[in-house]
């Protein structure tokens, strides 16, 4: 008599999903490939131009926050095992992400927003309701996520101080990274959001940076 792997159930890859919730708020990420911003000397930043920097990266390392938990709630729910396998090597990548900026954060001692455990609830639950829509809708949702975060990221390479290329290196990787996870979803059957979801999206998106420069 073989013994089979227990195929998971919907409910146990939500719950896998928000066990990996408590890894991500707490600090956890572990990046498998190198920050970008190492090869880079740590700048000397004056106070005003370090409280700046840091709540750029604050914005990021929670926007992070929120990929993690998307990428989950969207994975627990996928139906196809195609994309569902896709959703989590994105969500790899993410991981990466996340922790480059919590380290450019200790750097620059500062920390991640208070909130990130909201964020991350709030966004883990906007996952799991795209993912319910079906995998077309999910990836749509990967679609328009990813491009209106790389367009942020754009914004966030202009503000930085011109003299901290170590952030920009972390950005503009993040930047290339997105942009291809917009591309792969696309190139998947991702379908084209109907109004006034990505309006909504970069309302709340616009919401989050506000509180997260601050907090």
């Amino acid at each position: 008599m073989h013994d089979h792997p227990r195929q998971l159930s919907r409910l146990d890859r939500v719950l896998a999903g928000l066990q990996r919730a408590l890894g991500t708020v707490a600090g956890a990420a572990v990046a498998a490939r190198p920050s970008p911003g190492a090869p880079h000397p740590i700048p000397e930043l004056d106070a005003r131009a370090r409280r700046h920097t840091a709540g750029l990266m604050r914005i990021n390392h929670t926007g992070e926050v929120c990929a993690q938990a998307l990428y989950d709630g969207q994975a627990a729910l996928a139906r196809d095992p195609a994309t569902r396998a896709y959703l989590e090597g994105a969500a790899a990548e993410e991981t990466d992400h996340l922790a480059w900026c919590a380290e450019r954060l200790r750097e620059l001692d500062d920390h991640g927003s208070l909130f990130n455990p909201v964020w991350y609830a709030g966004s883990f639950a906007i996952g799991v309701l795209a993912a319910a829509a079906g995998d077309r809708w999910s990836l749509g949702f990967v679609v328009e996520t990813e491009r209106q975060v790389e367009a942020h990221l754009g914004n966030h390479l202009r503000l930085l101080p011109a003299s901290d290329a170590r952030s920009r290196a972390i950005l503009a990787t993040m930047q290339a990274d997105e942009a291809r996870h917009a591309g792969n979803a696309h190139a998947r059957g991702g379908a084209r959001l109907p109004f006034p979801v990505p309006a909504l999206m970069r309302s709340a998106a616009a919401l989050m940076k506000v509180v997260a420069y601050r907090v």
